[in-house]
């Protein structure tokens, strides 16, 4: 009898064990820059959108960068929009892509480019960057600023993975 009890407890800890440590759960996660520290994440599932937005440093407007998540756990930068030309904003788009102006920003839109991760920065000079998410326009969505979760002029690498129960637990969860 003890035995029984004794070998059920160790089955009960090892699916509650195996529960908290097999990666399950979809999201969008930051890590420190060339590291392996999780500084934070967003839960988003295959087919969500998100957004990051950041004010250009010279013309000091906004540039929106939509993205979505694919099957594989990719990102997918479909549309870039702005209000002004200068250093780093494309004046045209790419082969099958569209350009057009329209209510006073350039849209870039039908982009097909695919990263397995993306290194972005928190603004350190001009620190206004932002994350959107929950709607395919900003207005509509969820919206954080970086500086809620990171430092001005943090390096990150960003990429789609799934976490465990336990890092879930742990680690800092973006929220409204």
């Amino acid at each position: 009898m003890k035995l029984k009890v004794v070998l059920l407890t160790l089955l009960v800890l090892l699916i509650i064990l195996i529960v908290m440590l097999v990666p399950s759960r979809t999201a969008l996660v930051f890590y420190e820059k060339n590291t392996d520290n999780m500084e934070a994440f967003l839960p988003i599932k295959k087919g969500e959108t998100f957004q990051v937005i950041f004010t250009h440093s010279i013309h000091l407007t906004d540039v929106v960068e939509k993205y979505r998540v694919t099957d594989d756990l990719t990102i997918e930068q479909y549309e870039i929009v702005y209000e002004k030309f200068g250093i780093g904003m494309p004046s045209n788009a790419e082969e099958g892509a569209t350009f057009e102006y329209k209510d006073g920003k350039y849209h870039i839109t039908d982009l097909n480019n695919i990263f397995p991760s993306m290194k972005i920065r928190n603004g350190k000079t001009v620190s206004k960057n932002r994350l959107v998410w929950g709607a395919e326009n900003s207005e509509e969505g969820n919206m954080v600023w970086f500086n809620k979760y990171f430092e001005p002029g943090a390096w990150f690498t960003i990429l789609v993975e799934k976490i465990s129960l336990w890092e879930y637990v742990k680690g800092v969860k973006i929220s409204e």
